[in-house]
């Protein structure tokens, strides 16, 4: 059984969740590896993997709250959970510096390194040292800080930093004002400001994702730019897209937050679990200024 007292830390029973957890991701990554190589079996194997996962993620989140709402955390499980959650935000820095130092090793050693070779003994024939790099015989031309034109006949066009990405990035900046409103709600006991500042917040983290979903949508369609077309175009999905992915895990966590609120969880006192997913949401939002200035502006 679960004990506990004020100075003793909260022990919870055995549970299989973690062990259906890693079965669902198993069979998610395993799916993956198997329609990549176009087995039917593979999105079959995705499915059920998704499914698994999302199954346990409520429970999970269930057990968790119930835990919370009956009183089992005090002052030692709330200062371990805060620990936690500050190594988990630096280990997910550290996940995004390795991003970010592949895209500036490319772009500023490989790249130039790659145009200085001798074309006579490379496969790299007119290669240039433009950024986005186009390939052999690409080059871009600059003016005002703005892609303008391309030459000649290049594979792909980049994304542009005025238009969606933009709007995005005002996006993701508001909701990061409105969760900070709703924060200064909860801590007066606002419950009005409260509810309002959160469910703004995760309408503008839908909104956020359906604005990179039709960005994506126009690169493949409209811009050629694809997750193969070089290395501008892997870095920029693998930047964007684990951002992305990581938007729509906090927008999960935001609706989760929201419905607690709405039933009438925390106080201004405690209330750790709204605490730990503002502090996530504000660090995707710094991550997406980081991609805004260094892969679509710059």
């Amino acid at each position: 059984m679960a004990t506990h007292s004020e100075n003793h830390y909260f022990v919870p029973n055995p549970t299989l969740y973690p062990v259906f957890m890693s079965l669902g991701i198993f069979a998610l990554a395993a799916g993956f590896i198997f329609s990549m190589n176009s087995y039917e079996a593979g999105k079959w194997g995705m499915l059920a993997g998704a499914a698994l996962i999302i199954l346990m993620t409520f429970r999970w989140m269930g057990k968790v709250i119930s835990e919370s709402e009956s009183g089992a955390y005090k002052h030692w499980e709330d200062k371990s959970f805060r620990w936690g959650m500050i190594v988990f935000i630096c280990s997910e820095v550290a996940f995004f510096a390795a991003f970010f130092g592949a895209l500036f090793y490319t772009r500023m050693i490989s790249v130039p390194e790659l145009a200085n070779f001798d074309p006579d003994f490379t496969m790299y024939k007119d290669f240039t040292a433009a950024w986005p790099s186009l390939g052999p015989g690409g080059d871009v031309i600059r003016s005002a800080g703005a892609l303008e034109s391309y030459a000649p006949n290049p594979d792909f066009s980049p994304m542009g930093a005025w238009g969606l990405p933009a709007i995005n990035t005002l996006i993701l900046l508001t909701s990061g004002a409105t969760i900070t409103w709703a924060h200064w709600g909860l801590v007066k006991n606002n419950r009005k400001q409260l509810v309002i500042g959160m469910f703004l917040t995760v309408a503008l983290g839908i909104a956020f994702l359906l604005c990179q979903a039709y960005e994506y949508y126009h690169a493949y369609s409209e811009l050629g730019l694809t997750l193969g077309a070089g290395v501008y175009g892997s870095t920029f999905f693998m930047l964007t897209g684990f951002h992305g992915f990581h938007v729509t895990l906090g927008t999960v966590m935001l609706i989760v937050i929201l419905l607690r609120c709405m039933k009438g969880h925390f106080t201004p006192e405690r209330h750790f679990g709204f605490e730990g997913v503002a502090w996530y949401w504000h660090f995707v939002d710094v991550v997406w200024l980081g991609l805004f200035v260094f892969v679509y502006w710059l």
